[in-house]
């Protein structure tokens, strides 16, 4: 699932080519990603309007009208935001959802496999409800050691599982948390209330590090993600423990161990360097 290197990186190759653009036609071929708000209601509020400003919030690419809306997607798995320049070809139609022709005859098409990904669309105050069970973002300037360690010191849950919390912090999964625990030399499986202050002082770290390495490096792509221009990431070159359960540490050369018993993801890390 895309997280927040990437959902960022499609945000922002999406934003120099949607923002100030009208949309003048829209195209819902399948409804069931839809989220509270019916097809007829997406089509008539997104026709004719204006996209201000995209954004990511967490693993979500926010697009916000001149109406006050928001349309809010989150491609997940299987899904890509891609913006076509030319007329769309048949293989760029094919599981395609909701296309939205620009005033300048580009489209803009959200495109799912399996139909995975969630569209949302908000008003003022259905935005604020939602922003507001999703915690801080980790790589605001805001985001320090302190905000870190209270927005998890008090729960007893396994570290790895904490921070892959969105009510507790926004936009890190699986492939991150991997890394990060790694990097910081932290148990995933340690509690998160016996994590001492230099602990969570180097899981901040590592957590914001990595996450803004990935950002440079348009983001991990191990199957389906790609940018907002369709190209590939390149973070999965720098990957030292996620996706390499049964491969030698690259830090002391241990045999790395994947488990799900944690939060019945995989979990891979080295039995020697995160004790």
């Amino acid at each position: 699932m895309p997280e927040l290197p990437e959902v960022e990186t499609i945000v922002r190759e999406l934003a120099p080519r949607l923002e100030g653009f009208r949309i003048t036609r829209v195209q819902l071929k399948k409804t069931d990603v839809l989220r509270h708000v019916s097809k007829d209601r997406l089509i008539k509020i997104l026709r004719g309007n204006t996209i201000e400003q995209v954004t990511r919030r967490a693993k979500h690419a926010v697009f916000r009208l001149s109406s006050g809306h928001r349309m809010i997607i989150q491609p997940r798995m299987t899904g890509s935001l891609v913006v076509h320049e030319r007329p769309l070809t048949k293989e760029q139609t094919k599981y395609a959802v909701l296309i939205c022709t620009l005033n300048d005859g580009r489209r803009f098409v959200y495109r799912d496999v399996r139909r995975l990904g969630t569209i949302w669309l908000l008003d003022e105050k259905g935005w604020k409800a939602y922003t507001e069970r999703i915690g801080p973002e980790p790589l605001d300037e805001t985001f320090t050691p302190f905000v870190f360690a209270e927005r998890l010191r008090t729960t007893r849950t396994a570290v790895k599982k904490a921070i892959m919390d969105q009510r507790r912090i926004a936009g890190v999964g699986n492939i991150y948390a991997n890394e990060a625990l790694f990097e910081a030399g932290i148990d995933p499986s340690k509690p998160t209330h016996k994590l001492s202050l230099s602990e969570f002082a180097a899981l901040h770290e590592a957590t914001v590090g990595i996450l803004g390495r990935a950002v440079e490096a348009a983001g991990t792509t191990v199957r389906d993600y790609r940018t907002g221009t369709g190209g590939r990431g390149r973070f999965q070159f720098e990957l030292r423990v996620y996706g390499r359960g049964g491969e030698p540490c690259m830090r002391c050369g241990k045999k790395l161990v994947t488990t799900h018993t944690i939060d019945l993801r995989a979990t891979t890390f080295c039995p020697r360097c995160q004790r």
